[in-house]
Order: C-alpha cells, then structure tokens, then sequence
C-alpha cells in the first residue's frame, strides 16, 4: 500500500516553487491549487523537466 508522505516537511514550499519555476518555462499555465484541468502531457512535461533539472544538479555536484 503506497503512503504519500513528505519525508522532509520543510522542502514542501521550495518544491512547489520549483515546480512553478519549471511550468512557466514551459509556458504551461499552473495555478495555486487545484490543477485537474491539465492534460497529461502537460503535467507529465512538467514532472519530466523537474526529474531532468534535479539529476543535472545532482551529477554537477557529485565529488569527482
């Protein structure tokens, strides 16, 4: 049984900018709230950017 749960409570709001950050650079209308009204390709383009943003900084910051 999956459980959603924040494991780090504080990265809520630094997480929801990013995902705000990473829609208007999509050019992809997000509003505060509820967002059922966007199509899978949309919200999925989004979750795809954010997942492709967070691996570049996590190899850029790898020690060598």
């Amino acid at each position: 049984m999956a459980r959603k749960r924040i494991m780090v409570p504080e990265s809520k709001q630094t997480m929801e900018s990013f995902k705000t950050e990473v829609a208007n650079s999509l050019n992809v209308n997000l509003k505060q709230g509820y967002n059922g009204d966007l199509t899978s390709k949309e919200a999925g383009s989004i979750g795809g950017e954010m997942v492709k943003r967070m691996i570049a900084y996590a190899e850029s910051n790898m020690p060598k």
